[in-house]
Protein backbone atom coordinates (compact mmCIF):
# COMPACT_ATOMS: atom_id res chain seq x y z
CA UNK A 1 0.00 0.00 0.00
CA UNK A 2 1.14 3.79 -0.76
CA UNK A 3 -0.04 6.10 0.86
CA UNK A 4 -0.18 10.09 0.58
CA UNK A 5 -1.33 13.16 3.14
CA UNK A 6 -2.23 16.03 1.49
CA UNK A 7 1.02 17.84 3.12
CA UNK A 8 2.63 15.65 0.94
CA UNK A 9 4.51 12.82 2.91
CA UNK A 10 4.33 9.39 1.21
CA UNK A 11 4.68 6.31 3.03
CA UNK A 12 4.98 2.64 1.58
CA UNK A 13 4.57 -0.30 3.77
CA UNK A 14 3.56 -4.42 2.55
CA UNK A 15 0.27 -5.58 2.66
CA UNK A 16 1.78 -8.68 4.94
CA UNK A 17 1.93 -5.71 7.93
CA UNK A 18 -2.27 -5.83 7.30
CA UNK A 19 -3.08 -9.48 7.41
CA UNK A 20 -4.30 -9.40 10.91
CA UNK A 21 -6.39 -6.38 11.62
CA UNK A 22 -8.53 -6.07 14.52
CA UNK A 23 -12.08 -4.93 14.65
CA UNK A 24 -11.24 -1.85 15.98
CA UNK A 25 -8.67 -0.94 13.33
CA UNK A 26 -4.85 -0.96 13.47
CA UNK A 27 -2.81 1.75 12.82
CA UNK A 28 -1.47 2.72 9.06
CA UNK A 29 0.56 5.72 9.10
CA UNK A 30 1.56 8.34 11.47
CA UNK A 31 0.27 11.52 10.86
CA UNK A 32 1.68 15.05 11.90
CA UNK A 33 -0.44 17.85 13.61
CA UNK A 34 -2.71 19.50 10.92
CA UNK A 35 -1.89 16.40 8.08
CA UNK A 36 -4.26 14.26 7.01
CA UNK A 37 -4.51 11.06 4.69
CA UNK A 38 -5.32 12.11 0.99
CA UNK A 39 -5.36 8.85 -0.99
CA UNK A 40 -4.00 5.34 -0.69
CA UNK A 41 -3.29 3.10 -3.62
CA UNK A 42 -1.87 -0.41 -4.13
CA UNK A 43 1.40 -0.64 -6.55
CA UNK A 44 3.27 -3.72 -7.60
CA UNK A 45 6.44 -2.29 -6.15
CA UNK A 46 7.93 -1.54 -9.10
CA UNK A 47 5.69 1.08 -10.46
CA UNK A 48 5.88 5.18 -11.08
CA UNK A 49 3.57 7.32 -8.92
CA UNK A 50 2.67 11.16 -9.64
CA UNK A 51 1.12 13.46 -7.25
CA UNK A 52 -0.71 16.14 -8.32
CA UNK A 53 -1.42 19.60 -6.22
CA UNK A 54 -4.16 21.60 -6.00
CA UNK A 55 -2.10 24.54 -7.55
CA UNK A 56 -1.29 23.01 -10.44
CA UNK A 57 1.77 20.68 -9.81
CA UNK A 58 3.06 17.24 -10.25
CA UNK A 59 5.64 15.06 -9.75
CA UNK A 60 6.48 11.78 -11.40
CA UNK A 61 9.11 9.24 -9.50
CA UNK A 62 10.37 6.04 -8.93
CA UNK A 63 7.90 3.67 -6.33
CA UNK A 64 11.49 2.48 -5.06
CA UNK A 65 12.53 5.66 -4.24
CA UNK A 66 9.93 5.15 -1.06
CA UNK A 67 11.51 2.44 1.15
CA UNK A 68 9.01 0.58 2.68
CA UNK A 69 8.30 1.36 6.31
CA UNK A 70 6.69 -0.10 9.55
CA UNK A 71 2.73 0.54 9.91
CA UNK A 72 3.37 3.40 13.01
CA UNK A 73 5.55 5.23 10.90
CA UNK A 74 5.12 8.86 9.21
CA UNK A 75 6.55 8.41 6.00
CA UNK A 76 9.15 10.68 3.64
CA UNK A 77 8.64 13.64 1.48
CA UNK A 78 6.81 13.02 -1.72
CA UNK A 79 6.89 16.57 -2.82
CA UNK A 80 8.42 19.78 -1.44
CA UNK A 81 5.18 21.77 -1.63
CA UNK A 82 4.62 25.73 -1.37
CA UNK A 83 2.98 27.73 0.78
CA UNK A 84 -0.90 27.28 0.94
CA UNK A 85 -0.73 23.86 -1.46
CA UNK A 86 -1.81 20.68 -0.92
CA UNK A 87 -1.71 17.18 -2.88
CA UNK A 88 -5.36 15.88 -4.04
CA UNK A 89 -3.98 13.38 -6.32
CA UNK A 90 -1.73 10.03 -5.91
CA UNK A 91 -1.74 7.81 -9.34
CA UNK A 92 -0.10 5.05 -10.30
CA UNK A 93 2.06 4.26 -13.95
CA UNK A 94 2.26 0.80 -13.85
CA UNK A 95 5.03 -0.77 -14.92
CA UNK A 96 4.59 -2.64 -18.42
CA UNK A 97 6.78 -4.06 -21.28
CA UNK A 98 4.43 -2.88 -24.40
CA UNK A 99 2.50 0.32 -22.15
CA UNK A 100 -0.72 1.82 -24.08
CA UNK A 101 -0.51 5.84 -24.65
CA UNK A 102 -1.16 7.10 -21.15
CA UNK A 103 -2.55 10.44 -19.69
CA UNK A 104 -3.11 12.64 -16.87
CA UNK A 105 -6.47 13.80 -16.70
CA UNK A 106 -7.46 17.06 -14.10
CA UNK A 107 -10.21 18.67 -13.36
CA UNK A 108 -10.78 21.90 -11.80
CA UNK A 109 -13.33 22.94 -9.58
CA UNK A 110 -15.19 25.75 -11.75
CA UNK A 111 -15.88 22.94 -14.24
CA UNK A 112 -12.43 22.58 -16.87
CA UNK A 113 -10.59 19.62 -17.42
CA UNK A 114 -7.98 18.30 -19.53
CA UNK A 115 -5.54 15.40 -20.91
CA UNK A 116 -2.06 15.37 -20.92
CA UNK A 117 0.33 12.58 -22.28
CA UNK A 118 2.51 11.38 -19.38
CA UNK A 119 5.79 11.66 -21.48
CA UNK A 120 5.67 14.98 -20.83
CA UNK A 121 5.93 14.25 -17.29
CA UNK A 122 9.49 13.42 -17.11
CA UNK A 123 10.62 10.86 -14.35
CA UNK A 124 12.38 12.87 -11.25
CA UNK A 125 13.56 11.93 -8.03
CA UNK A 126 11.37 11.77 -4.46
CA UNK A 127 10.94 14.73 -2.77
CA UNK A 128 11.44 17.47 -5.49
CA UNK A 129 9.08 20.53 -6.26
CA UNK A 130 7.57 19.14 -8.90
CA UNK A 131 6.76 20.88 -12.67
CA UNK A 132 3.46 22.58 -13.63
CA UNK A 133 0.63 20.27 -14.75
CA UNK A 134 -2.10 22.96 -15.56
CA UNK A 135 -2.64 26.96 -15.66
CA UNK A 136 -4.73 27.65 -12.52
CA UNK A 137 -6.39 30.90 -12.99
CA UNK A 138 -9.78 32.22 -11.22
CA UNK A 139 -11.45 31.19 -14.32
CA UNK A 140 -10.44 27.67 -13.77
CA UNK A 141 -10.51 26.74 -9.94
CA UNK A 142 -8.16 24.88 -8.22
CA UNK A 143 -7.41 21.07 -9.46
CA UNK A 144 -9.88 18.85 -7.35
CA UNK A 145 -9.42 15.57 -9.43
CA UNK A 146 -6.60 13.59 -11.03
CA UNK A 147 -6.75 9.86 -12.79
CA UNK A 148 -4.45 8.23 -15.42
CA UNK A 149 -6.16 7.34 -18.62
CA UNK A 150 -5.49 4.91 -21.25
CA UNK A 151 -5.50 4.78 -24.87
CA UNK A 152 -7.30 1.45 -25.59
CA UNK A 153 -10.12 0.14 -27.34
CA UNK A 154 -12.79 0.13 -24.19
CA UNK A 155 -14.84 3.13 -23.44
CA UNK A 156 -13.99 5.31 -20.29
CA UNK A 157 -16.21 7.67 -18.56
CA UNK A 158 -15.71 10.29 -16.30
CA UNK A 159 -18.58 10.75 -13.30
CA UNK A 160 -18.40 14.30 -11.84
CA UNK A 161 -20.73 15.81 -8.76
CA UNK A 162 -20.66 19.60 -7.58
CA UNK A 163 -21.13 20.23 -4.02
CA UNK A 164 -24.70 21.16 -4.82
CA UNK A 165 -25.60 17.86 -6.53
CA UNK A 166 -25.04 18.51 -10.02
CA UNK A 167 -24.22 15.26 -12.14
CA UNK A 168 -22.61 15.06 -15.66
CA UNK A 169 -21.09 12.43 -17.61
CA UNK A 170 -18.81 12.08 -20.14
CA UNK A 171 -16.47 10.48 -22.37
CA UNK A 172 -12.77 10.43 -21.17
CA UNK A 173 -11.85 10.56 -25.09
CA UNK A 174 -13.86 13.88 -26.07
CA UNK A 175 -11.57 16.00 -23.04
CA UNK A 176 -9.36 17.41 -24.72
CA UNK A 177 -5.67 16.52 -24.99
CA UNK A 178 -3.22 19.46 -24.25
CA UNK A 179 0.03 20.49 -23.00
CA UNK A 180 0.84 21.02 -19.40
CA UNK A 181 1.00 24.97 -19.18
CA UNK A 182 -2.37 25.05 -20.43
CA UNK A 183 -5.76 26.10 -18.94
CA UNK A 184 -7.84 23.31 -19.52
CA UNK A 185 -11.40 23.19 -21.55
CA UNK A 186 -15.05 24.08 -20.13
CA UNK A 187 -16.37 19.88 -19.22
CA UNK A 188 -19.17 20.94 -16.83
CA UNK A 189 -21.23 24.20 -16.55
CA UNK A 190 -22.01 25.03 -13.68
CA UNK A 191 -24.48 27.46 -11.43
CA UNK A 192 -23.25 30.47 -9.61
CA UNK A 193 -21.51 29.79 -6.51
CA UNK A 194 -21.53 25.63 -7.15
CA UNK A 195 -18.00 23.84 -7.43
CA UNK A 196 -16.90 20.35 -8.71
CA UNK A 197 -16.72 18.66 -5.54
CA UNK A 198 -15.34 15.12 -6.74
CA UNK A 199 -15.37 12.12 -9.87
CA UNK A 200 -14.32 9.43 -10.53
CA UNK A 201 -13.49 7.10 -14.24
CA UNK A 202 -15.38 3.91 -15.12
CA UNK A 203 -14.52 1.89 -17.62
CA UNK A 204 -16.89 0.13 -19.85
Amino acid sequence: LVMITKNGKIKKTSLEEFANVRKSGIIAIKLDKGDSLEKVVTTSGKDDIILTTKHGIAIRFKEEDARPMGRTTSGVRGIRLKNGDEVIGMNVIMANDKPAKQYLLVVMENGYGKRTEISQYKIQGRGGSGIKTANITAKTGKIVLSSILEDSAKDEDLIVISQKGQVIRTTTKSISVLSRATQGVRIMKLDAGDKIASGTCLEE
